[in-house]
């Protein structure tokens, strides 16, 4: 087997290092947040057909002219939608167990076939019901992994690998590919230079790869679909996949001679965005099976507009059936609109765009959210049923969402959280023109950042905001965000932590209800039960210094009276879970908490890790146990040493049966779960230090 080297130990060593190196200075005091407002106005952003293909060439010219800038198109800084807890039809969890069991996934789940597969952990996803795409998928018989360019399938009874399949005469893979998997259909979801054409001669083109890999028998490939673009998310319900793209305008510029000032750049380049063609919005696709390959681009006449254009790019939602052994068109549902973060549930697929970062300001540069200006428009679409969806209403908020647990559907509300202004802090460390001042943001000329959790009602076409509560961490930023059925919470951070609990029983006076002051942040929220809630994230001292990976144990029965009743903390170290919830992995049964570690600097290694060079990290899984109030260390696991591979980080864990499974770039472990004594070592054959970038060099992991 051969699996290429993760890049998240890299990420995680730069964030941790920027975190230590940096600084941070304001007053830590947190003011009341303010009561609700209601009736805010929102975009009224319906959606309606162009009247012609010329209408739509119009208003995408008109758009693009209005978007260009000096240095060209600017960029959509889209972030992939993340990771659940499962409530009953009143959104209420049924019972303690019920809300953390439907975040680990299909728990005793069955699988494919008629023979019944143990308990088992699948994805942690936000919504019980609606599978998000990850580096691994089982069923509880078998674990499906893709390991460089090849398709692994394990048997989980015999510890064996089952089945293998090439997948580079797919097409080239960039980075990991997220897989998919509806009974004995999986879905390999990459990203690929193709080649996709209406007519004529294929053009050559980089977008989203998806490969159907039939796994009854030896693994084959039934199908492949690449649209050009950047891929925003996919949502899975039954073998129902929405796959959401987002597409920038392929407009060439002219050169401009040396000296050119902006304005003229600006003027050339409106020109030339006034002359494209409509083949330069229009995604291409090409979808090739059994019975042949076909390619086209999405029809004119499949493209709808707001009442008011969100930017110059082209949103567009495919859906394709995993049971079946062709892609076809994908259907696809496009709107002249941007969009960066996807949240679904069975019923209804949200595309949020205003992620993080506004418009390209003066100079080219992004300008991060001012309140007065910066919003985060939605798209709301029916996918109760199986065919495309159906487009149902938009709206806006001010601010921008931290990922998709930001917002939240419930009896018929959607909650959205969000920050506005300006905010850094140790763990992002300092913007060009950081003043460090305590009146200030900290960056010079915007506004101090706040954050804010609006209930919006649908009446279509609109999503209207009903109710507010805002004044949430001033000068600091959201670092996660957990809504449970009526319940919310928030945790801002810049030098303290405060912990919001928040009362949205009533959509229209939302209300906070408790705040807790800590040292460090969470960077992501896990209910353990209804009174029970975990923290993964940062320590920290108290002028904000982050000092290594924390667990932290949150006592929730009282909203008015939250309490940490125990940490677990590991110096000089960092875990993906805080920033990949799907690396996170809850088991209710043993109240389990598997967590992946490194840590940095030649510390000594944890109990039960591979004592490693100084220079190399000392990585693994730790497992703690959630006993009443207080977290206990069950074990540390740590891959066996391989060559190349010492000190790369576990990336996913999960439960079959009596078995922990871990995955990491040397090799899946399986362990026994009470014990956490080591059953099998399945090593990946080829160490591969490097993801192939699009042109063809290494990327450096």
């Amino acid at each position: 087997m051969i699996r290429r080297r993760s890049r998240a130990g890299a990420a995680v060593l730069a964030c941790l290092t920027i975190a230590v190196a940096g600084c941070t200075a304001g007053n830590s005091l947190h003011p009341a947040p303010k009561g609700s407002s209601h009736g805010k106005a929102v975009i009224k952003a319906s959606l309606a057909a162009f009247h012609s293909c010329s209408d739509a060439l119009a208003g995408l010219r008109g758009a693009a002219e209005a978007s260009v800038t000096a240095y060209g198109m600017p960029q959509v800084a889209g972030a992939s939608s993340r990771a659940g807890v499962a409530y009953a039809a009143s959104g209420v969890a049924t019972a303690p167990e019920a809300a953390a069991a439907g975040a680990a996934g299909p728990v005793g789940g069955a699988a494919s076939s008629s023979a019944a597969a143990p308990a088992y952990s699948g994805t942690n996803d936000y919504t019980a019901g609606v599978d998000e795409p990850d580096l691994v998928k089982s069923d509880g018989r078998r674990i499906v992994t893709v390991s460089g360019s090849t398709l692994e399938v394990i048997d989980a009874a015999t510890r064996q690998v089952t089945g293998s399949l090439d997948l580079s005469s797919s097409g080239v893979q960039y980075g990991q590919p997220n897989l998919l998997l509806s009974g004995d259909h999986v879905l390999v979801i990459s990203t690929s230079a193709s080649e996709a054409g209406p007519a004529g001669p294929a053009v050559s083109q980089y977008g989203p790869k998806f490969v159907l890999v039939d796994l009854a028998g030896q693994p084959r490939v039934l199908a492949s679909y690449t649209i050009s673009g950047n891929l925003v998310g996919a949502r899975l319900t039954g073998s129902i996949v929405r796959v959401v793209t987002d597409s920038a305008p392929n407009i060439v510029f002219p050169d401009v001679p040396s000296g050119t000032s902006d304005a003229e750049r600006v003027a050339t380049y409106r020109v030339a965005a006034g002359q494209a063609g409509l083949d330069a919005w229009l995604p291409r696709y090409q979808s090739t099976s059994a019975s042949g390959s076909t390619s086209g681009s999405v029809p004119c006449t499949s493209v709808s507009r707001p009442a008011k254009f969100s930017g110059a790019n082209l949103l567009t939602v495919l859906t394709f059936d995993m049971s079946g052994d062709a892609f076809g068109t994908g259907d696809p549902v496009t709107v002249a609109a941007d969009g960066d973060t996807v949240y679904g549930t069975t019923t209804s697929l949200y595309v949020a765009s205003g992620a993080m970062v506004t418009p390209w300001g003066a100079g080219g540069t992004y300008v991060r959210g001012s309140g007065s200006t910066a919003g985060t428009q939605i798209y709301r679409f029916d996918v109760s049923q199986p065919g495309p969806p159906r487009y149902v209403a938009s709206g806006s908020v001010p601010g921008y969402l931290l990922n998709q647990y930001a917002m939240s559907e419930w009896n018929g509300y959607l909650r959205v959280a969000t920050t506005t202004g300006t905010s850094w802090a140790i763990a992002d460390g300092a913007p060009s023109g950081a003043s460090g001042t305590s009146g200030t943001s900290g960056t010079s000329g915007m506004p101090p950042s706040s954050s804010a959790v609006y209930e919006l009602t649908t009446s279509a076409p609109v999503m209207r905001i009903v109710g507010t509560v805002a004044g949430l961490g001033s000068m600091e930023r959201i670092y996660a965000v957990r809504f449970m059925g009526p319940v919310g919470y928030v945790v801002t951070f810049r030098q303290t932590d405060p912990l919001y609990t928040l009362d949205l029983s009533d959509p229209a006076r939302p209300r906070v209800v408790g705040a807790l002051a800590l040292t460090g942040y969470s960077a992501y929220l896990h209910p353990v039960s209804a009174t029970r809630l975990l923290g993964v994230g940062q320590n920290a001292d108290s002028v904000g210094h982050v000092l290594g990976a924390q667990v932290s144990l949150f006592d929730v029965s009282d909203l008015a009276k939250p309490s940490r009743l125990a940490t677990y903390a590991l110096a000089s170290s960092v875990s993906a879970a805080g920033m990949d919830p799907h690396a996170f992995l809850y088991w209710p049964a043993d109240r389990l908490v598997v967590v992946p570690i490194q840590e940095y600097g030649g510390f000594a290694a944890p109990a039960g890790a591979t004592q490693q060079p100084t220079h190399v990290p000392q990585s693994g899984a730790l497992v703690l146990r959630v006993s009443g109030a207080s977290l206990t260390r069950a074990g540390f696991i740590s891959p066996p040493q391989s060559s190349g591979y010492d000190g790369s980080p576990i990336e996913r864990s999960l439960v079959i049966g009596q078995t922990l499974w871990t995955i990491s770039p040397g090799g899946v472990l399986a362990s026994d779960l009470t014990s956490l004594r080591q059953q099998a070592w399945l090593p990946f054959s080829q160490t591969v230090n490097s993801y192939p970038s699009p042109s063809g060099s290494a990327i450096a992991p």
